[in-house]
């Protein structure tokens, strides 16, 4: 349908167009900052279809649209016909004929590609069950504008395989560096998420604190997502080793980061100590989806724009 160009999976863009959003989110971020007016989507409108409520995805879309010069429309499954079993591929259709630019946050993945396929714009993907490609888009840009070159560095996730550690593991493959994940038994990456991957690439440990040794980045997130609360409980008891503290981060490099993709839970998934500490950069990490997000639909909405 159409030639629009799609981000729905972090693997959609080579690595040399996530380099060029980088680079345009640190010049998109400085003018911000200085207050300079840039709004190159002046006209254009983003639909923003929510079926998975959130805070983060939201606001930084929202302003970040704003800032550009564009207008934001939020549409949950309330205020959709999705809500009441219109096909996907009609609203798709409908929609994509009336905005410039559709941001989705819904449930299974095949939501979003089933909709990109019918689309005349531009379709992201704010979160699914399987990947959140724009949370890891802000995480890379994160590492390399507090530490340089990700290259070659090492990434340990403890915790439960969900969507933001499905995307980590595509990163690792695009930017070349290493990817360790500890989840507990029966919360395992997919083994077929991790084929093809060289041992470089992708490495899973039993132990977290092994996972952890002498790591550049440590990241996590809640036990708990989104679609599996009646679980929540269990989990508490299972993922219990698997709580990222200050003993654990002493195993990592002495100048690791920390990340977290919010909303945190102190306690469980991550120590205060941890989260509220020196090494953690998570507001820096969460005010970048917003440059990092500007920077993806300038990209969608115009190409290749370097002035």
């Amino acid at each position: 349908m159409g030639t629009a160009r799609h981000f729905l999976q972090l693997k959609d863009f080579t690595l040399a167009e996530l380099e060029h959003l980088f680079g345009r989110t640190v010049e998109l971020k400085a003018r911000q900052r200085q207050g300079t007016l840039y709004q190159p989507l002046t006209g254009r409108t983003l639909a923003m279809i929510f079926e998975k409520n959130s805070t983060r995805t939201r606001v930084s879309f929202e302003a970040g649209m704003a800032q550009l010069g564009g207008n934001a429309m939020f549409l949950s499954t309330r205020d959709t016909q999705l809500g009441r079993g219109e096909p996907i591929e009609d609203v798709a259709e409908v929609i994509s004929r009336m905005v410039d630019l559709v941001m989705i946050r819904t449930f299974e993945q095949d939501i979003v590609e089933r909709f990109a396929a019918h689309s005349r714009v531009p379709v992201i993907n704010g979160l699914t069950d399987e990947y959140h490609p724009c949370q890891i888009l802000a995480d890379v840009f994160t590492y390399i504008e507090q530490r340089g070159p990700i290259r070659g560095k090492t990434v340990a996730w403890v915790g439960d395989s969900n969507n933001v550690c499905n995307t980590w593991l595509q990163a690792a493959k695009i930017f070349d560096f290493n990817f360790h994940v500890s989840t507990p038994p029966g919360y395992e990456l997919e083994a077929a998420r991790g084929e093809g991957f060289r041992s470089m690439h992708l490495e899973c440990f039993k132990d977290p604190h092994a996972a952890v040794a002498q790591a550049d980045l440590v990241t996590t997130d809640v036990w708990t997502s989104m679609g599996f609360e009646d679980e929540a409980e269990e989990r508490k008891r299972k993922f219990a080793e698997y709580r990222v503290d200050a003993d654990m981060m002493r195993l990592a490099k002495p100048d690791a980061l920390f990340m977290h993709c919010l909303p945190a839970h102190r306690g469980e998934e991550v120590e205060a100590a941890v989260i509220d500490g020196p090494q953690s950069i998570v507001w820096e990490e969460a005010e970048n989806r917003l440059h990092t997000q500007k920077a993806l639909m300038e990209f969608l909405l115009l190409g290749k724009v370097d002035s």
